[in-house]
């Protein structure tokens, strides 16, 4: 849709209309993509979620969270000019410090890592893809 205020966007977890900027495609295309492909409750997925970190607000692009409402997954998104650097994979780092979940994927739209984190040894591993939904629920 076009409107006065430029393209948008209508994204079906918050039920409204959005601007669709370079991120926001990447944020519809995972959100997509984690419903659609994964099986993730779309009820059970927040978008930008609020956040304080360091008395700072920040907002994570995606969290999607267990049946029993416990963080699962943290996703960030960046747009497609982003490159996926070590500053990136630190962004969503810090933002676990408050989440705690034990998969992250971050994606620029064309690049994209995902892991499990072992919270008792704090091991990370790199991932192929993001596991289904019932999968991660053992996490």
């Amino acid at each position: 849709m076009h409107g006065p205020e430029g393209d948008r966007v209508f994204d079906p977890v918050r039920k409204r209309w959005v601007a669709l900027t370079p991120e926001e495609w990447v944020r519809q295309h995972v959100l997509n993509y984690l419903v659609h492909e994964l099986g993730c409750p779309a009820s059970l997925i927040s978008v930008e979620h609020a956040i304080a970190l360091n008395r700072l607000a920040k907002r994570a692009d995606l969290v999607v969270h267990d049946r029993a409402a416990r963080p699962l997954l943290l996703v960030e998104c960046k747009a497609p000019h982003v490159p996926m650097d070590q500053r990136v994979l630190e962004q969503v780092a810090r933002y676990n410090l408050v989440f705690r979940v034990p998969y992250l994927f971050v994606t620029n739209g064309l690049v994209h890592y995902a892991c499990r984190i072992d919270r008792t040894s704090g091991t990370v591993d790199f991932l192929g893809n993001i596991p289904r939904y019932a999968d991660m629920q053992g996490g």
